[in-house]
């Protein structure tokens, strides 16, 4: 391939080369106006004996006809059926991509339109090629979010029963999915939309369950008392994928004095000679500091007893921060010691608030020297590592905070029903103040975790939940996940490392809209009672009645008669509901078909890699040791096309329902249709943050329109053509006509690889390339004059007009998937008989292998090469006033041209036609009688065949002169004999007239 090698001469191809064609505006390139008046008596003489394009097809849509044509276009193509159709064709290759299911909480936006536009070309792309595609569409339709949005709709929601909210919920959600739905019909989304899936479903809850009682069944999932996520705006614990992190977040940090109550064995000696001793603790979360049972430390480390210059206190620090904390304390340490952190095994210090608490001094590899004093106040009630430190050693873990995020009565008169992160937080900075342990407050700005739908601060709070061990699937998980392609591949290690942190799974929630967690207590001892006949019984209950029966059945219908030695109405059912990233992780086990359940792909932004990619694979992994996907592609956000977030405070919030059908003034807001929509999106670089705002829609209509240009001059120039009837053996074709088979077989070959690999911005790059370049800039201004002058029957006309046809059905087959609207208008403006009504039902892009003809490279480039030499050399002129003379030294680039021209000199040759002059001329030598001053221009061309077997470097001299015979006032080639005649060819043409 010389097609790199070629590519700045390519590029040449659109530069200006006269008016070649004017039959489109009155002729005016006359030397007088009698010639211009004759030119115009010729006008309407011949004008109807020139074959022009002719084509109901527009070249653009303006206004509001673009939306109302797709919607036109759909009702009449069968958008709405062909889900259906395709699902009927008898073939066993069948492509699989899961939906992951959008959450039923609001209208359809621009992130809405990015992951459903993406899903769709895949499909359909695959559809085309001939696989039957399984693609039902989903909705997440429980939790916190929708529970909210429903109850803001009421004024008074303190008294509703959990059935009331429940049954409030799915109201709102059922009409969030209509809104939804419709939108993504509109967009052109293929799928069975009678039939999808809903998490709020009674099959899909009870399916869901039976994987909770799997995993229970296999030991994974327990009940504990342990530290999590806890959102106070929500009052329910949350699992790390719906936590969202500020990095502007402001916390009070505190500088605080442990007093020393026990000297470690080993520094007791040193420690003698100091009067006071403390350790020196730095926190973001004061609030923390009542809730203290230990004081850990790095046991490697080295650490520092100091001398406080200006109060002649001694502390214990880490040893590289013992500058940096002087400095924030204004004064200055003086080091008497330094030990091991190993040292201070054994000792402790007085609880700076709750007098008589000893905190003592534990090893804990946790501690960071990065940032603080090197020591680590523990809350084991407030922090996973804490919890670990206090589960090793046995440390009581008590929970002072309740479920609002109020200190309780057990954390003091003085702290009790104070917010812990307002009053509470105050109130402890003030206790410490009085204490005396309090040695500097300041700001901390840094990043901290918030609540991703209440956008308001979270902590970390011990309450007894629900979990899932993932420490025990993660190992398997992982080499499972190494085995899954990811697009881009960078996306594996991302998700690879969350997998990693993750210890547990919180998956209860302390809310009434979800899927109950089948599990009873002992209205009593509180103690729980589950186990497998218990989780059997409530399944099939759910499958006939759905989860309201939990808040509606009576205890003894939802509980087997036999629990032991109690009475079924000794017990009560639990108020907690699943995780909704369980509800959706176990997708997989509801809508995946055959024994595999198995997804060829999951297709989801970034946000999923700890979220719903995480949760389908730890269930499905948990319950059956497989990946539930082959293929994860991951997409980005989408953002202002400045690359700011929307916000309506902005102003520069995207509505996808404004951009197809406009907003309230169409001079600033214009009505796109959906295709724009859809073109923005396989343009854009999907897999890093996606850009969209007037300007980006704007582009995308250009570019629309000028593929729409494209397309109507191929269909203006199949007018009369039958391809069945009237196409040439491509052997037979003119070597440019084969030329562009050539090169057509090989933009299918590029197209069909980048929709392989879901690069769908190559796609729209090749697409660009190929029609501007080699169609509309090169190929069609060449053969123009062959199209619109010759005999309409004529196998020179039926040659191009074969190629035109091919082209016409391969470009509108590549961009079908990405705007099948277009496609289908196209389609319906084809004048020949169709094997099908709809682009869809007749299959991806059919090329031919005898297409493929490397040597005809080297033909057409070496005569372009000379064509851009001749075209350099008038820039700006008519090239058709001219006549070329290329003269060539005997051997492989003569002969070559000989190919495309035999005889000395033509005006109808193929190489003519190329170099659009009104003749050339092929010499073996320079003629004698060659005026010396003429201008003639030198070149080279390195022929390169067979594989690079045969290299030639070949020069060659372009000479132009100006035209010596009359404008023909038919074809305007200067090849008549006289201003009053055509040339011979049209005389011919006009003779079978």
């Amino acid at each position: 391939m010389l097609w790199a090698r070629r590519a700045p001469s390519l590029a040449r191809r659109g530069a200006p080369v006269g008016a070649a064609w004017g039959w489109a505006r009155s002729a005016a390139s006359g030397a007088n106006s009698g010639q211009r008046s004759l030119e115009s008596r010729a006008d309407s003489k011949y004008r109807e004996t020139v074959l022009l394009p002719r084509s109901g097809f527009p070249a653009q849509l303006p206004g509001r006809l673009q939306p109302e044509a797709e919607v036109e276009i759909q009702q009449k193509c069968g958008f709405s059926e062909l889900y259906s159709w395709q699902r009927q064709r008898n073939t066993k290759n069948e492509f699989c991509l899961h939906d992951g299911p959008p959450y039923a909480n609001g209208d359809p936006h621009v992130g809405h339109a990015l992951n459903k536009i993406l899903k769709d070309i895949t499909n359909r792309f695959h559809m085309m090629r001939g696989y039957k595609v399984h693609y039902v569409p989903g909705w997440d339709c429980h939790g916190l979010p929708i529970e909210l949005k429903a109850l803001s709709e009421l004024k008074e929601t303190q008294n509703l029963s959990p059935m009331e909210i429940r049954q409030r919920a799915k109201e709102f959600a059922e009409r969030a999915i209509e809104k939804q739905k419709s939108a993504f019909i509109r967009w052109g989304i293929m799928a069975d939309w009678a039939n999808c899936y809903h998490t709020f479903d009674r099959k899909y809850e009870a399916k869901q369950l039976s994987i909770f009682h799997k995993m229970y069944d296999k030991g994974y999932i327990y009940q504990d008392y342990k530290p999590v996520f806890w959102s106070p705006s929500a009052n329910t614990a949350l699992a790390e994928a719906e936590l969202e992190y500020n990095q502007q977040h402001v916390s009070r940090s505190v500088y605080i004095k442990f007093a020393l109550l026990k000297s470690p064995p080993k520094l007791a000696s040193v420690i003698a000679g100091c009067s006071t001793v403390s350790l020196l603790i730095w926190t973001t979360q004061p609030w923390t500091i009542p809730a203290n049972q230990a004081i850990c430390y790095m046991p490697d480390s080295d650490y520092s007893i100091v001398k406080c210059a200006n109060t002649g206190e001694c502390y214990i620090l880490a040893a590289n921060s013992v500058e940096s904390t002087a400095a924030i304390l204004d004064t200055q340490f003086e080091v008497i010691s330094t030990c091991k952190g190993v040292d201070l095994e054994n000792g402790s210090c007085a609880h700076p608030t709750i007098p008589g608490r000893e905190s003592p001094f534990l090893p804990a590899n946790h501690v960071t020297m990065a940032k603080g004093t090197g020591l680590v106040h523990t809350a084991p009630a407030h922090g996973m590592e804490d919890y670990s430190v206090a589960s090793h050693h046995q440390l009581p873990m008590d929970c002072l905070v309740d479920e609002g995020g109020f200190f309780t009565e057990a954390a003091g008169p003085e702290l009790q029903n104070k917010a812990v992160l307002e009053e509470g937080n105050e109130a402890v900075i003030q206790m410490l103040q009085a204490a005396k342990s309090l040695l500097k407050e300041e700001k901390c700005v840094h990043s901290y975790p918030y609540d991703w739908r209440t956008k308001k601060p979270v902590i970390i709070r011990a309450s007894k939940q629900w979990f899932v061990n993932t420490e025990n699937i993660k190992v398997t998980a992982q080499e499972l996940l190494k085995k899954v392609k990811f697009i881009p591949a960078s996306a594996v290690n991302r998700m690879l490392e969350m997998l990693d942190r993750r210890t547990y799974w919180c998956i209860s929630r302390q809310r009434s809209w979800g899927v109950p967690i089948p599990v009873f207590y002992h209205k009593t001892t509180g103690e729980s009672l589950i186990n497998s006949e218990i989780i059997e019984h409530v399944i099939k209950i759910v499958e006939q009645h759905g989860s309201d029966a939990w808040w509606t059945l009576p205890v003894e219908q939802l509980l087997p008669r036999k629990v032991g030695s109690h009475d079924v109405l000794d017990y009560v059912q639990g108020q907690d509901v699943l995780d909704i990233w369980f509800d959706s992780g176990t997708s997989w086990a509801h809508v995946l078909e055959g024994a595999d359940q198995r997804a060829d792909l999951y297709l989801e932004g970034k946000d999923q890699l700890g979220g719903w990619f995480q949760s389908s694979l730890l269930t499905s992994v948990a319950t059956r040791k497989k990946a539930p996907y082959k293929t994860l592609v991951v997409h980005g956000f989408t953002l202002g096309e400045k690359g700011e977030k929307m916000s309506k405070s902005i102003g520069n919030v995207v509505d996808p329902d404004v951009v197809i059908n406009g907003g309230q003034d169409h001079s600033k807001e214009p009505p796109y249709g959906a295709d724009v929509l859809r073109w923005w999106v396989a343009e854009s670089n999907v897999f890093t943050e996606v850009l969209i705002g007037p300007a980006v829609l704007s582009a995308a209509k250009d570019d629309i329109n000028k593929l729409r240009n494209t397309l109507r001059f191929m269909l203006g120039n199949m007018a009369g053509f039958n391809p069945e009837t009237d196409s040439i053996p491509s052997s037979e074709m003119y070597v440019i006509d084969q030329y562009m088979l050539h090169l057509l077989q090989d933009y299918a070959k590029k197209v069909t690889g980048a929709y392989k690999e879901y690069d769908y911005g190559k796609v729209i790059r090749l697409l660009q390339a190929f029609h501007t370049r080699d169609l509309s800039n090169f190929y069609f201004s060449i053969i123009k004059d062959r199209l619109y002058c010759e005999e309409e029957k004529d196998p020179k006309r039926r040659s191009c007009q074969t190629a035109l046809a091919e082209a016409l059905d391969v470009v509108v087959r590549s961009f079908a998937p990405i705007l099948p609207h277009l496609a289908e208008e196209v389609f319906q403006f084809l004048p020949y008989k169709k094997e099908s009504e709809s682009v869809f039902h007749s299959g991806w892009i059919n090329t031919s292998s005898v297409w493929k003809k490397p040597g005809l490279e080297e033909v057409v480039e070496a005569a372009c090469a000379m064509r851009d030499t001749f075209l350099g050399s008038i820039a700006g002129k008519n090239a058709l006033e001219h006549a070329v003379v290329i003269v060539i030294d005997p051997g492989l680039l003569f002969e070559l041209m000989e190919t495309l021209q035999s005889e000395e000199s033509s005006s109808v040759s193929q190489l003519n036609e190329i170099m659009m002059a009104s003749q050339t001329t092929l010499l073996s030598e320079l003629p004698i009688e060659m005026a010396t001053d003429e201008k003639i221009i030198k070149g080279t061309f390195l022929i390169n065949l067979e594989g690079g077997d045969i290299r030639e470097e070949s020069s060659y001299k372009v000479i132009v002169l100006p035209a010596d015979k009359a404008k023909c006032l038919r074809c305007r080639k200067y090849t008549a004999d006289s201003l009053l005649s055509l040339c011979p060819r049209c005389t011919e043409v006009m003779a079978g007239k």
